[in-house]
């Protein structure tokens, strides 16, 4: 076999588009796409320019020339194809949640251990270069002890009243929507780089949409008309979150902004110093001293070396969530050949944040403080 990944894309909407173009960005070969049916799969293949035609994902899983499984389809489905995968022999790369409970989160990280096989969860946005820079700096004591942590992720795809998609229905997307989809990508970037874990959470939830258009397969569409359901799952939600340090932080999170199409936000204020990061801006850093504050540009030429690995185009030329998938596939593939590249997101990160979805809707449920479980050793040790 080539030192070529040789990648199968398990899902064929919009994430699945988007894997297939990291996979290729970083070098390896997208060599057959299962879809919900063999007629869809064969069509997304000629338009994805994939060469195999699987009927399903046992025949993929078949080929033992198959290195490597990206996952991404419905959230209620990641177990059970990633496990079918693992058991194949074959590397995994999927979409979060890893699964919609904490404990089968943890037995698909097991059995991927056990296996010598590497499972990676995208959480990329730690692959922006000033994030990476932020986090050096954090390292090497330039902003001190942590005062506070606040920030938002806010999008608007769900404002309509109209507006419909499997991560609505309970059982496609599990119990929480906003949070699970979201929130969880600024606790994970949060904790990464500040370096910190939180302990405990207080939550609350909304709804604001109470009816949506019924049933569809679809990621996101809207439909005028017709039946409508009671929507079970959280539009919005604020959390309060305390680390073992007893540091403070707040994060509010929503699909019904208007104008916010994707924009993860977080400041980290130290008692030296702080630091921004927006991810809808993610060329420039916001340095905080008490003397002032100064804008960091995202440049190769200076900064840590993370930050110089990770930008690849020169100063003043945008990079953005696109190349951030590509270099997070390109450190999995990297992992699979035995590198072991700083910050790669695995499954103990996919279990951190079932347990931080589960903490925040006990928490919604019982309108106290919560505590966060921790992961067992052996799967924290993994991370």
């Amino acid at each position: 076999m080539s030192d070529s990944m040789r990648a199968v894309v398990v899902g064929a909407g919009m994430i699945g588009a988007v894997h297939t173009r990291a996979i290729r960005a970083a070098g390896g070969s997208v060599v057959g796409v299962v879809a919900s049916t063999p007629e869809r799969s064969a069509r997304v293949a000629d338009e994805w320019a994939v060469p195999a035609r699987y009927p399903d994902l046992p025949a993929a899983l078949a080929d033992d020339s198959v290195t490597v499984v990206h996952v991404c389809t419905p959230n209620a489905l990641h177990v059970r194809q990633a496990e079918a995968a693992l058991r194949a022999g074959k590397h995994v790369i999927c979409e979060k949640p890893l699964a919609t409970s904490a404990a089968d989160a943890e037995r698909l990280t097991r059995l991927a251990r056990e296996a010598g096989l590497l499972l990676a969860v995208p959480f990329v946005y730690r692959y922006h270069p000033l994030v990476r820079e932020i986090r050096d700096r954090r390292l090497r004591g330039e902003f001190g002890a942590w005062q506070l942590m606040h920030g938002s992720y806010l999008q608007d795809w769900m404002l309509s009243a109209d507006a419909v998609s499997w991560r609505v229905d309970p059982l496609d997307g599990g119990p929480s929507r906003a949070f699970a989809d979201i929130g969880s990508h600024w606790c994970d970037l949060v904790e990464w780089v500040a370096g910190v874990r939180f302990t405990e959470v207080t939550a609350r939830l909304g709804t604001t949409v109470a009816t949506r258009p019924a049933g569809t397969s679809a990621s996101f569409s809207t439909a005028a008309g017709g039946p409508r359901v009671q929507v079970r799952t959280e539009d919005v939600a604020t959390v309060l979150l305390r680390t073992g340090d007893g540091v403070l932080g707040s994060l509010t999170v929503s699909q019904v902004s208007a104008g916010r199409k994707n924009r993860l936000w977080f400041e980290l204020d130290g008692s030296m110093g702080s630091a921004v990061f927006d991810q809808e801006n993610p060329e420039t850093a916001w340095l905080g001293a008490p003397d002032g504050a100064r804008i960091l540009m995202r440049d190769p030429g200076h900064g840590s070396a993370e930050q110089r690995r990770l930008s690849h185009l020169p100063a003043g030329h945008a990079q953005g969530y696109g190349d951030c998938f590509a270099a997070f596939v390109a450190d999995a593939y990297a992992a699979i050949r035995g590198a072991t590249p700083e910050g790669l997101p695995t499954g103990a990160d996919g279990v951190r944040s079932a347990r931080l979805v589960e903490a925040v809707l006990a928490s919604a449920a019982s309108l106290t403080w919560t505590d966060i479980a921790s992961a067992p050793a052996a799967l924290e040790a993994s991370a």
